[in-house]
């Protein structure tokens, strides 16, 4: 095949969202921290993630992963994150198959009961324990950067709209879900993301370069016990997330500890639109520059569906390919 660009990734789902990990063919995106590596990876190394979401290898809900050297020798891993639209600060769904495939791989090495596992993402380092149970990773539970609420009650034109981070920003709407809801969800996501960024500059009191909406949560209550809302999530451009949303979860649970709806201690049953779930919680109380905040908890599973060598001949006129949506 002369210069044909292979590829190889091993991909997985986490609660039905995708999640494409590169393996090999790529080079290594440069920096000292995560954050640098995710700006080489923009400018050296976006045709990857371009041959790896857009079809006719992928499609526009997919997702996917670079996976990189953590900023220091206390962490196990670091990686940067791939969507349709770019590089996202934070993906809960992704954090979950990442150490999932570590520890199936051998990357990291794995025992029966729970393991330890330091990853650093670009919204900073997360802590997160793999059960194991007859040589089989079970479940993944990660401890997020802090989470805070940044707007309540935010009148957008006839929606009345919260925002909080939960390792990005997301906007949540109360609203019917249904699947068959999904192509008006998609386009009132894209627009609440346009008017909230319109309206104010949404960006980390830390960290200039964790900012704008990145999604917007539709949720819905279910039942009272335990706390069981479901939710659709609409991220980077018209991006639906088939799981919980892992980082959105964060945030939700920053707005509903804050309203004291969700009790302390007490656990989020987060529901996503193919029925697939997420177990969350607050763990303890924290503050980003002064504003309160929350440290929270979040834990699913992850299983592998494939593994790939993906290549691209320079002769195909279709080339990195492209998205319909």
């Amino acid at each position: 095949m002369g210069d044909t660009l292979r590829i190889e990734t091993v991909d997985y789902h986490t609660a039905g969202e995708p999640f494409r990990i590169v393996t090999g063919g790529v080079d290594a995106p440069r920096g000292a921290t995560i954050l640098d590596k995710r700006r080489d990876a923009l400018e050296r190394l976006d045709h990857v993630r371009r041959l790896l979401v857009h079809e006719p290898r992928g499609h526009a809900d997919m997702y996917g992963c670079l996976v990189v050297a953590p900023n220091d020798g206390e962490a196990d891993l670091g990686v940067v994150f791939f969507h349709n639209s770019g590089y996202s600060t934070a993906c809960g769904h992704g954090t979950i198959a990442l150490v999932t495939w570590a520890l199936d791989e051998g990357v990291i090495a794995r025992e029966e009961g729970e393991n330890h596992v330091i990853v650093d993402v670009p919204s900073g380092r997360l802590d997160a324990w793999a059960l194991v149970s007859d040589g089989r990773v079970r479940s993944v539970r990660f401890r997020n950067v802090p989470a805070f609420v940044w707007a309540e009650g935010v009148e957008v034109g006839d929606r009345t709209v919260d925002v909080a981070f939960g390792g990005a920003f997301y906007a949540s709407v109360e609203e019917h879900i249904e699947r068959k809801e999904l192509p008006r969800l998609i386009e009132l996501g894209r627009e609440l993301k346009r008017e909230l960024e319109a309206w104010q500059d949404v960006v980390h009191p830390l960290e200039s370069e964790l900012r704008d909406v990145y999604g917007v949560i539709f949720w819905q209550e279910e039942s009272e016990d335990p706390l069981t809302q479901r939710n659709v999530t609409v991220f980077a451009d018209g991006e639906v997330d088939r799981s919980p949303c892992g980082s959105g979860t964060s945030a939700r649970l920053a707005l509903l500890d804050k309203s004291g709806r969700l009790p302390r201690g007490e656990e989020l049953r987060h529901l996503g639109i193919v029925d697939t779930e997420f177990r969350a919680r607050v763990v303890r109380d924290t503050e980003v520059a002064g504003l309160p905040a929350v440290i929270t908890e979040v834990e699913g599973s992850a299983y592998r569906t494939g593994g790939h060598v993906f290549t691209l001949d320079p002769h195909d006129p279709l080339g990195e390919g492209f998205l319909l949506r």
